[in-house]
C-alpha cells in the first residue's frame, strides 16, 4: 500500500485544486524563459480550512475579510460578528467539491453567531469535509478495506467593539482529520491528525463615506486564521504545517439611493508557511542552494514565510549555483492571491454578485471567474453561487455552493438605517 504521506499529500492537492497544467509553458510572461517556470508551490496539512464555505464570498472570489456581518463572518474575520445587526443568526453552507474529478466529495458548514449585548458577539461553527470513499489496495493491488476519509473543525469564536467603528475578534479551533482510519502503512500504525489553532482579527468600518455626492461606507480588515501546532498522521512521521494564513481586505459600499446598493470587496490572503527551498547535490547529500531550512517551528515558519522563497537557480558549468537577481521578490509577490468581486443588492431582498480569484501559475494557477445571486424572505436567505475556470483542464470548474441564513430579532443598539445583508 501506498504510504500515508503519498497519500495525505494527494488527497491535500485534491482539497485545495492545486493542479499543474501541461499547458503552463504557453502562460510565460513575456521576457520569461522555460528554465525560469520553476513551479513551487506551497502544500500543507488540513487545506479544507481554506476553501470558503459560503455562496456570498464564494460568488465575490473568495472575498470576505471586509464584508458586511453576515452569518459566516466568523469563517473570514471573527471581529465582523461585534456588528451584526441581528440579535441570532445562523448559517448552513453546502458544497459539492472537485466534480470535475469525483463525484462524492463535498463540504459542509454550519455556524450560529449570538449578540450578547451592543458591543459583544459569540459564534460556533462545524466545517466538515468528506473525501468520498478509497479503496485500500496492498502492494499487489488486493483491495484491504474500503474507507471514507473525513477531515472537520469545530470553532468557537469572540469579537469585542472598541468604540463605534473599530472591533477586534478571536476564534479558537479543534481540528481532526482521520484520512486512513488507522490503517497499518508500510508496517507502521497511522492514525487521525489532531491539531488546535486560532484565529485573531480586527475590523473597522465607516458608515460616513462620500463617493462623489453618493453617501457611502467603508470597511477594512485584517485577519491571522490558523496559527496553531503542526499535525501528524503517525508516530514516526514529520509534522505538517497546517495553513496559516494572512487575509486583508477592504469594501467599499455605494448608497445608489434608498433600494439600490452596490458593494466592491477585494482580499489578498498569503500563507505563513515555509517555502520549499531549492536543493542541490553537496558532499554530504542535498543542500540548500536557495532558500531556508522549512522544518522550523511554527513561529519560525510564520516570520520566515516573508522572506524564504528560493527564486530561480541556475547551475554554473563549474558546479556553483546562482539566484537570479530579483527573482527572489519576484516570487514572494507570488505567493499572495488575490480575489475581489461587485455585489448588487436591492432593498435588502435581492442581491446579484460576480468576482473573481487569481493565483500565479508557479504556485497552484487557481484562476476562476464566480458568479452569484441571493433572495431574502422574511427571516430566511438564500445563496447560490456558481465557479468558471479560466485555465484549462481545472478540477474546479463549474463548481456550485448552496447556502441558507436565518437571521431572528432587530438591531441591537446598531444602526436603523443600515442595509440588510446577505
Amino acid at each position: 500500500m501506498k504510504p500515508s504521506s503519498s497519500l495525505r499529500a494527494s488527497l491535500c492537492l485534491l482539497a485545495m485544486g492545486v493542479f499543474t497544467l501541461p499547458s503552463l509553458q504557453a502562460q510565460l510572461t513575456q521576457g520569461e524563459t522555460a528554465q525560469q517556470l520553476q513551479l513551487n508551490t506551497i502544500t500543507t496539512a488540513v487545506p479544507f480550512l481554506m476553501i470558503a464555505p459560503d455562496s456570498r464570498s464564494g460568488s465575490l472570489g473568495d472575498a470576505g475579510v471586509a464584508l458586511s456581518p453576515d452569518g459566516a463572518a466568523m469563517a473570514w474575520n471573527p471581529a465582523r460578528m461585534a456588528f451584526t445587526d441581528q440579535t441570532f443568526e445562523a448559517h448552513l453552507g453546502y458544497a459539492p467539491w472537485l466534480r470535475a474529478l469525483v463525484d462524492d466529495m463535498s463540504l459542509a458548514y454550519l455556524s450560529g453567531t449570538r449578540k450578547l449585548n451592543k458591543r459583544q458577539a459569540i459564534g460556533m461553527a462545524l466545517r466538515y469535509f468528506s473525501l468520498g470513499n478509497i479503496t485500500f489496495t496492498d502492494v499487489n493491488g488486493t483491495a484491504i478495506r474500503d474507507f471514507s476519509p473525513n477531515e472537520f473543525s469545530l470553532d468557537f469564536g469572540f469579537s469585542q467593539k472598541f468604540g463605534d467603528k473599530f472591533s477586534g475578534g478571536f476564534t479558537a479551533r479543534y481540528i481532526h482529520s482521520n484520512l486512513t482510519g488507522g490503517t497499518n502503512i508500510l508496517g507502521a500504525d497511522s492514525r487521525p491528525g489532531r491539531s488546535v489553532a486560532v484565529d485573531v482579527g480586527v475590523f473597522h468600518t465607516n458608515d460616513n463615506v462620500k463617493f462623489g455626492d453618493r453617501d457611502g461606507r467603508m470597511n477594512w480588515g485584517v485577519c491571522v486564521s490558523n496559527v496553531g501546532a503542526k499535525m501528524s498522521y503517525t508516530e514516526t512521521a514529520e509534522r505538517d504545517f497546517i495553513p496559516t494564513n494572512l487575509k486583508t481586505g477592504f469594501a467599499a459600499t455605494v448608497f445608489l439611493d434608498d433600494y439600490n446598493h452596490l458593494t466592491f470587496t477585494m482580499d489578498a490572503n498569503k500563507l505563513l508557511v515555509p517555502t520549499a527551498p531549492t536543493y542541490g547535490e553537496g558532499d554530504d547529500g542535498d543542500l540548500i542552494v536557495s532558500g531556508f531550512n522549512p522544518n522550523v517551528g511554527v513561529a519560525s515558519g510564520i516570520l520566515q514565510s516573508f522572506y524564504d522563497a528560493p527564486g530561480i537557480v541556475e547551475r554554473q558549468a563549474d558546479g556553483s549555483y546562482s539566484v537570479e537577481p530579483g527573482s527572489v521578490f519576484r516570487e514572494e509577490m507570488r505567493e499572495i492571491n488575490l480575489g475581489g468581486g461587485l455585489e448588487y443588492d436591492y432593498n435588502g431582498v435581492f442581491a446579484v454578485r460576480g468576482g473573481y480569484f487569481f493565483e500565479h501559475y508557479t504556485k497552484g494557477n487557481r484562476q476562476f471567474i464566480t458568479l452569484g445571486a441571493g433572495i431574502k424572505y422574511t427571516v430566511l436567505d438564500i445563496d447560490l453561487s456558481y465557479l468558471i475556470a479560466t485555465t484549462q483542464q481545472n478540477p474546479l470548474a463549474n463548481t456550485l455552493r448552496f447556502s441558507l441564513r436565518l437571521a431572528f430579532d432587530d438591531v441591537i443598539g446598531g444602526s436603523d438605517d443600515d442595509p440588510a445583508n446577505f
